[in-house]
């Protein structure tokens, strides 16, 4: 599945990218921003939110800029908004959110555009900028104790597109790591256990990742509410934790999200 071929569409990633940083927003005010992030150690809450209004900026020049080339004149905006003051950063992250959302919007989804992936379409930036913003959402809440809530579709969204971009990181030899993702009779069974058919089965063939949705037998079963299921796929919750199950082959889980991970 592709951007194009989602069935959440165009314009409900554009103001996805809205809500979840309006989200994320909610989850900073009143936090300090010196501390460290659990989930990305090398990070505090601000670095985390520079990053995050960073890449939204950086991908709405190269869309307003129709960069259809691997830019580099372009750099993702490191250092944020000039002022230390808590209210200057959020609306820097406002600011961003907004700049990527009406850039993409202006563009629709079939603009070509430089990605780094398969699919070079303003498409792919409108989800990409979603789950970016979804994942790094988590990492906020987790980090200063708030509740995470996702619609199921955003959640199942966010697994499938991250299962495309590791078959393509694989498939492209991107990443050392993932040339380990493979080998005969091994295979992961995802069950979200409060969503209908949010299942996926992942095999590791010779050949390299493949998966699809449904209910499979598997080498290894990671069950759960499929916000957590997507937590621990993404590696902001330990495979050990009490809000989800794991059935059979605990190391195959473990050498999966210890290569699937990439950036």
């Amino acid at each position: 599945m592709t951007a194009a071929d989602s069935p959440l569409g165009h314009e409900f990633y554009c103001s996805e990218i809205l809500r979840q940083t309006d989200e994320l927003r909610s989850h900073l005010t009143g936090a300090d921003l010196s501390v460290t992030v659990p989930t990305c150690p090398d990070w505090t809450l601000r670095e985390l939110a520079v990053h995050v209004s960073g890449a939204h900026r950086w991908v709405a020049e190269i869309v307003r800029s129709k960069t259809t080339s691997a830019p580099d004149q372009l750099s993702l905006d490191s250092k944020g908004p000039d002022s230390e003051e808590p209210a200057a950063m959020d609306a820097w992250l406002a600011q961003g959110a907004e700049l990527c959302a009406d850039a993409l919007r202006a563009a629709g989804p079939d603009q070509a555009a430089w990605t780094w992936a398969g699919e070079a379409t303003t498409g792919f930036w409108a989800r990409r900028m979603t789950h970016e913003t979804v994942v790094h959402r988590a990492d906020a809440a987790f980090t200063v104790g708030a509740e995470y809530r996702l619609a199921p579709e955003v959640a199942v969204d966010t697994i499938d597109e991250w299962l495309e971009i590791i078959t393509f990181i694989q498939a492209a030899k991107l990443a050392p790591q993932a040339a380990e993702l493979r080998g005969p009779g091994r295979s992961i069974h995802l069950h979200a256990t409060d969503v209908p058919d949010a299942e996926w089965l992942i095999e590791l063939g010779e050949e390299g990742v493949s998966w699809r949705r449904g209910h499979e037998k598997a080498t290894v079963a990671l069950r759960g509410p499929l916000t957590d299921v997507m937590n621990v796929f993404y590696r902001r919750l330990p495979a050990d934790s009490p809000k989800v199950e794991v059935l059979g082959d605990a190391g195959l889980l473990d050498f999966w999200l210890q290569r699937a991970s990439f950036g």
